[in-house]
């Protein structure tokens, strides 16, 4: 089924419908470019798109959508060259000029064709340029005085902090595969860091900044042969000033070894105290946004590490705003539908039908509907339907699983036991997951290569369903743990086996034991699941041999199991293929207590019966 079909269903009027009756009055104009100079002096490049009328002699304003982008805001194409320009937003430029948007897309400090040079992932220098970059639209005499942010990850991220600068133009956002808090949605899930995800960004990174067109040819999205570095801006036809931005470029940075600076959430750099995880993290200045800008949260069920995860905390944290969130059946940037179960690769969801009306209910204040549906849309995989909610979790019951004798999952508590398991630290989960995507890899087919991977990890496996159950919701592995070293990465698995023995990969948490103390969550950071301050504070080394309760969150999914189906949870301590062992060379041997006393249960929250 398409992930276009049966919006009906959940929308009073559905992406589709509102797009069709949506008219298309304006033409893409040529971009015009140019230098906008920052406080302290640098440079930054700007493409300015606006919609042209038939009617030349007309000089209406528009609203503006701002894109901020470390990723090319244009490149520079050799003669005769073919080719997308902005393969990063050319998407939205192309749909939202000619409905009546201006776009403007910046080069953020040390990318691109903008001066100056990178000190950090999502830096707050590039925070203040963004309230600079406000005031600049806004005095431009094709501005109606009114902003709009959006854009996919890095970009999503740019405009939330755009709207955490205060700035009174700024009316509505709309983050797609976009982190609350760069610490655990991407880099560090469950405290565990993502070694392969670093060193593949920092290529990239290295490709961009210091233009080396030889690295960018292993990406896919920037392999067009007749790219030739950024587009210099109108005031530089001859790229001079862009060979001595690139050349601050080279002090940008390096992703590897920046990342590994931030062993502890919040802890500051040891030459900066100021600048910690969470200042690379909206969460951090979420209370700067005002009540009345409307936000949008946008991500899918295979989204990474937990971009998910941060689109219902923005959601749940933001109750104040007009709020509304969507989740899909996609991956990062909603590119691929992940279900197995998809009639096409790509996604058939008019994601921008749903933007348009989202921004023309906040920022051109037309009566679109938009405030009459229900605020939550999320799409249930192997149902293949979208769903309406009112609140998250749209599920609140919850079903049991008792972890018991002979890799059991039963309804009730059994007598007490354990089961050990020794951690094999060459335990992959191969290269069709979701983390390929975040690392700027194509990823096209997701956990085709499932087929008994849990024959290598600790399993406990559930009677066959009577009835269908839908689950929606972060699942929760609650158990009794001990290990003969003083740390632990724990890896857990949902997997549905169906009938004929198939087994389909639903969803998984991780969490290093090192980090399985819970603190209430802070309200600048809202959670529906166990929340971990992820502090050194709080990180405390396991006493082996010492038998411990440790809760571990599944990322959050939709799904339907059908019935006579079976359930399985998969307990492991390694992902060779994403994380780094834990401990070093000390693959722990892992007792698991399960029954009277040290009850280890799966809890899920799930309804039976097809809906």
């Amino acid at each position: 089924m398409s992930d276009g079909a049966n919006l009906d269903h959940a929308w009073r009027v559905s992406p589709t419908a509102y797009l069709a009756q949506r008219p298309v009055a304006f033409r893409l104009a040529a971009p015009r470019s140019r230098y906008v100079t920052m406080r302290d002096g640098c440079r930054l490049a700007v493409d300015v798109y606006l919609p042209e009328s038939t009617d030349t002699a007309a000089k209406p304003a528009f609203p503006t959508l701002v894109f901020f982008t470390p990723y090319y805001r244009r490149f520079k194409l050799r003669p005769g060259g073919v080719g997308e320009v902005n393969p990063n937003t050319g998407k939205f430029r192309d749909f939202f000029v000619p409905r009546g948007y201006a776009v403007v897309i910046v080069d953020v400090r040390g990318t691109g064709a903008s001066f100056g040079t990178r000190d950090g992932f999502r830096s707050p220098r590039e925070r203040h340029d963004s309230r600079e970059i406000a005031d600049w639209i806004v005095a431009q005499p094709w501005s109606n005085g009114s902003i709009g942010a959006t854009g996919i990850s890095y970009v999503g991220a740019a405009a939330d902090f755009l709207a955490s600068t205060g700035h009174g133009a700024v009316k509505a956002i709309a983050p797609i595969s976009s982190v609350w808090d760069t610490y655990v949605d991407n880099y560090f899930p469950g405290g565990i860091q993502l070694k392969s995800l670093t060193k593949v960004y920092d290529e990239l990174m290295i490709g961009l900044d210091h233009d080396r067109r030889d690295i960018l040819r292993q990406f896919s999205y920037f392999n067009n042969p007749d790219f030739e570095g950024p587009q210099p801006v109108d005031e530089d036809p001859d790229g001079v000033l862009l060979k001595d931005a690139i050349r601050d470029h080279l002090n940008n940075f390096r992703q590897t070894d920046f990342m590994a600076e931030f062993k502890f959430r919040e802890e500051g750099l040891p030459y900066d105290p100021e600048f910690s995880s969470a200042t690379i993290s909206p969460y951090s200045v979420g209370h700067n946004i005002r009540p009345d800008v409307a936000i949008l949260s946008v991500s899918g069920w295979l989204d990474g590490a937990g971009y998910m995860n941060g689109a219902i905390s923005r959601y749940l944290t933001k109750e104040g705003n007009p709020r509304h969130l969507l989740l899909g059946p996609w991956d990062h940037g909603a590119r691929i539908d992940i279900s197995p179960w998809r009639q096409a690769v790509e996604p058939d969801f008019p994601l921008l039908g749903e933007l348009l009306r989202f921004f023309d209910t906040y920022l051109m204040g037309l009566k679109t509907g938009l405030r009459d549906e229900a605020p939550i849309h999320y799409f249930s995989v192997h149902a293949e339907e979208w769903r309406a909610a009112e609140s998250w979790p749209p599920i609140k019951e919850q079903q049991t699983f008792f972890l018991a004798s002979d890799g059991r999952l039963v309804n009730t508590t059994p007598p007490a036991g354990e089961d050990r398991y020794q951690v094999d630290f060459t335990l992959g989960t191969g290269t069709e997951t979701r983390y390929e995507r975040i690392a700027g890899i194509d990823s096209r087919h997701y956990y085709a290569d499932w087929q008994g991977r849990s024959g290598r990890m600790l399993s406990y496996t559930s009677e066959p369903l009577e009835t269908a159950a839908e689950l929606a919701g972060h699942g929760l592995a609650d158990l009794w743990v001990s290990a003969s070293e003083r740390d632990l990465a724990l890896f857990v698995y949902l997997t549905e086996v169906e009938v004929d023995g198939t087994e389909r990969y639903v969803t998984e948490g991780l969490l290093r034991a090192l980090h399985r103390k819970e603190r209430p969550a802070p309200d600048s950071y809202r959670t529906i699941w166990p929340f971990r301050s992820f502090a050194r504070a709080d990180a405390v080394p396991l006493d082996p041999g010492v038998v411990e309760r440790i809760r571990i969150p599944f990322l959050p999914v939709a799904w339907r199991f059908s019935a006579g189906s079976r359930i399985r949870l998969s307990i492991a301590g390694a992902d060779d293929d994403h994380c780094g062992q834990i401990p070093h060379g000390r693959p722990p041997l892992v007792t698991i207590r399960w029954g009277e006393g040290h009850v280890s249960r799966l809890e899920l929250p799930v309804l039976a019966g097809d809906r």
